[in-house]
């Protein structure tokens, strides 16, 4: 049986395909978890919860070749309500914590990430984290390619920006420097 196969017999209640469903993409739905959460006690309690929501919901889904989207679009939104929550998108104790262990760039990534809207950190973490094509991202928001390209050609750009402000010279820029 194929991952479509599978994901139609999730998708029309048979709990042992969404079983195998979910141990299909646990390892992407838990990175995904861990890049927004930083925590893997979060990240697996995420994991749990998403899968109840998940279960809850397996048969509204329309087409069950994008199940994976399906899955880390649930995730993301749970973890985005998550760090509303908690008022906390990056807070500056983990920064320090994650400052230890991570390289400088992963973390300024991290915090360009966190100025982006929830639905633009949904779309960067789709398209560049998960590869999700952009015919893909169109069709699972019910709009046209060339708006998903005109999104994506605007959060680049505020990212770009924030970059620049940073010093952007190191980040594929060279030449290029605030004091010219």
């Amino acid at each position: 049986m194929d991952d479509r196969e599978l994901a139609q017999k999730a998708i029309a209640g048979d709990d042992e395909a969404f079983l195998a469903v979910m141990q299909l993409h646990k390892k992407d739905l838990l990175r995904t978890a861990l890049a927004f959460l930083k925590n893997e006690y979060e990240a697996l309690e995420a994991l749990q919860e998403v899968t109840y929501r998940a279960y809850k919901k397996r048969r509204t889904v329309k087409e069950p070749a994008y199940i994976k989207t399906w899955l880390i679009r649930i995730m993301i939104n749970y973890c985005q309500d998550q760090l509303k929550k908690n008022k906390r998108f990056i807070s500056q104790d983990r920064v320090a914590d994650t400052a230890v262990t991570d390289d400088f760039s992963r973390l300024e990534l991290q915090e360009a990430l966190a100025i982006l809207s929830p639905e633009e950190q949904q779309l960067i973490y789709l398209k560049y984290f998960q590869d999700v094509k952009i015919k893909d991202l169109a069709r699972q928001e019910q709009i046209p390619e060339g708006t998903v390209k005109s999104r994506l050609h605007k959060t680049l750009r505020t990212l770009r920006k924030h970059f620049d402000d940073k010093g952007g010279s190191d980040h594929g820029r060279t030449g290029r420097s605030k004091t010219q």
